[in-house]
């Protein structure tokens, strides 16, 4: 089990923004054009006065009851919704988040019908890399359940394979790039701690940081 982050501060998320943006910055990529979100789901409610503090703005939760109380505690941050999407949970979010980063559903379609707004964006989570057992809707379905959305799709939401090596989901990085390019779709939500060097490189618009971000600096 992963223990919860209670001592994070400040400066070390400082740091750790700055090492990342120029990370992106040698590997071709404006750090401006990329969004560093921090994914909070080991950060208890108390650790996110850090993220403000250390020039982070955009924040994701992967669980729906607690990114519904951290950003009612934090409303100085953005909050997008990173997890696996549960369609009930749809309208408990929507008046937290500016994005849901994981529809893959008919059922969640059938939600932000009932529940949804003309201001509401939405990522779809593909699998682009065919996993068994994993969400996320097969490339050739995109189509289809794009006409199907009843709200404004801004982008597409991958997580590749687990790699020892970050090049080996290059080619995956790749394929939904040019999957949301097809579709004239503008957001690109892949890349952890682990690869984001390599997604960025492939085009993401969006990473989702964890570790990267928090770990400690000596004083």
């Amino acid at each position: 089990m992963v223990e919860l982050i209670q001592d994070l501060r400040p400066q070390d998320v400082r740091t750790n923004l700055a090492l990342v943006r120029e990370r992106l910055r040698e590997a071709g990529r404006d750090p401006d054009e990329v969004e560093i979100l921090a994914a909070v789901k080991y950060l208890p409610v108390g650790a996110l006065d850090a993220l403000a503090a250390g020039g982070l703005t955009l924040a994701g939760e992967n669980r729906a009851q607690e990114l519904v109380a951290k950003a009612q505690a934090h409303p100085e941050l953005t909050w997008d919704f990173i997890g696996a999407l549960q369609s009930r949970k749809v309208p408990l979010l929507l008046p937290h988040v500016r994005y849901i980063h994981s529809v893959a559903s008919d059922s969640a379609l059938a939600q932000l019908a009932k529940h949804g707004a003309p201001e509401t964006r939405v990522l779809v989570e593909v699998n682009i890399a065919a996993e068994a057992g994993k969400s996320g809707i097969a490339p050739a379905a995109l189509p289809a359940f794009l006409e199907r959305c009843p709200v404004e799709v801004v982008g597409l939401m991958t997580m590749p394979p687990l790699a020892e090596r970050p090049d080996a989901n290059r080619r995956h990085f790749a394929a939904l790039r040019e999957l949301a390019a097809a579709h004239n779709l503008r957001e690109l939500s892949m890349g952890t701690s682990q690869d984001y060097v390599t997604a960025a490189q492939e085009g993401a618009t969006i990473i989702r940081l964890g570790t990267v971000l928090y770990t400690r600096h000596a004083p």
